[in-house]
């Protein structure tokens, strides 16, 4: 199985929240190509209730069992890329777990609770990369559909015994 990683900075907004409940909501911002000069969390700018953070820097995992989720991704008008964030004591308050291409991977991401999934479109960089890795290691797999073996359960081709209904005595 082939595999690539391609490093990536993620830029990150917090807007504080109004209203009876307040606190804050994360959000990402952007990525960019890796190679900056601050540190994790550098805020780099502040205006409106938002302050928008340098997050670090991250791999983006690319699987050669993936491509078909690679290659769908592509194929919608904007691809993305998925964010997972995960709430944390320490400042800020959260800390940067994931980015992916792969939608079922940022999909299975929310089923944790404790993790703030969000997309980012997808830099044309990172998308030129990607294209690049699903060509040279995407292998059409073909469908098969399972078939019931109903032999093994008790039931013959027709049914259950007694010609598809049971008998309630």
């Amino acid at each position: 199985m082939a595999a690539l990683i391609l490093d990536a900075a993620l830029i990150v907004e917090r807007r504080l929240l109004v209203g009876p409940w307040g606190g804050v909501a994360w959000r990402p911002f952007a990525v960019l190509p890796p190679g900056a000069a601050a540190a994790p969390w550098t805020p780099l700018a502040h205006e409106d209730g938002a302050t928008t953070f340098f997050a670090g820097e991250i791999g983006i995992e690319l699987h050669s069992s993936e491509t078909g989720s690679y290659r769908d991704n592509l194929a919608t008008r904007e691809p993305r890329l998925w964010t997972v964030l995960r709430d944390c004591p320490e400042p800020p308050g959260v800390r940067l777990m994931m980015l992916t291409a792969d939608p079922a991977e940022g999909e299975a991401m929310t089923e944790a609770g404790t993790n703030l999934v969000e997309t980012v479109a997808m830099p044309a960089w990172v998308e030129e990369r990607v294209r690049s890795f699903v060509a040279e290691h995407h292998v059409e797999r073909p469908f098969f559909k399972r078939q019931r073996d109903r032999s093994a359960s008790g039931q013959g081709p027709a049914g259950p015994p007694g010609g598809g209904r049971h008998d309630r005595r």
